[in-house]
């Protein structure tokens, strides 16, 4: 197996970033999702545009959207506001700025008061984080919150020689750890689990260890958990890719492991359903079956399989 890039080497392979303005956020969007007590929530995600994450993945390509150097300070707080100008009432809110939320070069926790103003209204507030990031500034903020927090973290995978492959300088221990230290002080989480992670090529052993690392993600106490197909086009995904050592996913492969995930009933499980053009079989059917999975998405149920009588496998 190789033997993987460092965070230098992955730096290196990048193309531009996009130009940001750092008083705005680089999108935002409003959608729903099913409730953690039943019914359907309706949730405004902002993305912040904020310092680059400190934890040069090597399958992110969030990197695309973020500052080389810390907003200024009060922009985030702007950032808010801009979005929440133009967006229209909604049960929850997400806070995702490409990182993590609670690293004080991100996001400093001068801002925490005035983001939780902006934040009165909504049940719930969702930020993401690095496990390994998730220390006093989490309780801080939450202690400042009247809303229910959840925090968002990356799991990937739990496979023994791809995890540290990863560059993501976590252990399944540190995940662990990082879910009972939110839980324990009334702080839901929810994880981010890989399809097709960079070195598992097969797509039978893919869905099995993606599958493997959802239940892990359950048994540690995650509430909700997202499954996220792993694309090329952030320089090292496309060289692994060029290796052999990477192999793009395929939408049958996402309805698997997500029907077969919904069965465990463990907690809230999704697919990731943005700008998954690239996992289409075939142009003919790639619609309904979209569709199909962000159904299940809100019903937390299988959905009759949409058939189709192209070739794809």
């Amino acid at each position: 197996m190789h033997n993987g890039f460092d965070g230098k080497a992955i730096t290196q392979l990048r193309s531009k970033k996009n130009k940001l303005n750092p008083f705005i956020p680089y999108h935002f969007l409003h959608e729903e999702e099913p409730g953690l007590s039943g019914g359907i929530e309706t949730v405004n995600t902002i993305f912040l545009t904020s310092k680059e994450c400190a934890f040069k993945c090597l399958m992110c390509d969030l990197w695309k959207n973020t500052l080389d150097e810390p907003a200024p300070l009060g922009a985030i707080v702007k950032q808010i506001d801009y979005a929440l100008e133009k967006l229209p009432q909604a049960d929850v809110i997400k806070l995702y700025n490409n990182g993590n939320f609670f690293d004080t070069k991100a996001i400093s926790p001068e801002e925490y008061p005035a983001i939780i103003k902006l934040l009165k209204g909504y049940k719930r507030v969702v930020v993401e984080n690095h496990p390994k990031l998730c220390n006093k500034h989490c309780i801080e903020f939450n202690d400042l919150l009247d809303e229910r927090l959840e925090v968002a973290m990356g799991l990937e995978t739990i496979h023994p020689d791809v995890l540290p492959r990863l560059n993501k300088q976590l252990t399944t221990e540190d995940f662990r750890n990082a879910t009972v230290f939110l839980n324990q002080h009334d702080i839901d989480v929810r994880a981010f689990v890989l399809l097709n992670a960079p070195y598992i090529t097969q797509p039978q052993e893919s869905i099995a260890w993606t599958f493997k690392s959802i239940q892990f993600a359950f048994d540690c106490g995650v509430a909700r958990c997202s499954v996220i197909p792993v694309r090329p086009g952030n320089g090292v995904m496309d060289v692994l890719w060029k290796e052999g050592n990477y192999t793009p996913p395929s939408l049958s492969m996402l309805e698997e492991v997500f029907e077969k995930a919904l069965l465990l009933q463990q907690g809230q499980l999704f697919v990731d359903t943005w700008d998954i053009s690239f996992l289409s079989e075939c142009p003919l059917c790639f619609e309904a079956r979209k569709e199909r999975l962000e159904k299940m998405n809100l019903g937390q149920k299988i959905l009759p399989f949409i058939q189709c009588n192209c070739n794809a496998v």
